[in-house]
């Protein structure tokens, strides 16, 4: 049997903070196994967990969405169809993100003295508006 991890140890490895370690196990996300004394013991198993649980999060996923995975028994993965739809949504964001910093570069570099008065900016102005629009109604 491996040796068990000390919380102070997972947050070493993890990069997750004591008080998020204890967060995550109320949101049955992780489980410690044991304690020594006051201090939570957890499985080696754990970082990998935590790794997955940082990775689902930093494309998007909420807590509740990666608690459905990690609380089904036998689930390893997330449903192929919601990774598909969530790297859909990434490169949407990703393309409003981009047409938004060439608004902003333009903004900062137009020889017109009033924005409102080029043209360009006029048409950076449509596209944003147009991208809003679609946006706010695939919500």
């Amino acid at each position: 049997m491996e040796k068990l991890l000390d919380i102070a140890e997972v947050s070493d490895r993890s990069g997750v903070s004591t008080s998020g370690l204890r967060y995550y196990e109320k949101k049955k996300l992780i489980g410690s196994v044991s304690r020594n004394g006051l201090r939570r013991q957890y499985e080696p198993e754990v970082v990998q967990e935590l790794a997955f649980i940082t990775l689902a999060k930093s494309a998007g996923f909420t807590l509740n969405e990666i608690g459905d995975v990690v609380r089904t028994p036998g689930a390893t993965i997330i449903p192929r169809t919601t990774l598909l739809g969530k790297a859909d949504s990434l490169e949407q964001q990703a393309e409003r993100l981009v047409n938004l910093a060439r608004m902003l570069r333009h903004v900062a570099n137009c020889p017109s003295e009033n924005h409102f008065e080029c043209s360009r900016f006029q048409k950076l102005l449509k596209v944003a508006t147009k991208i809003t629009n679609d946006k706010s109604l695939a919500n």
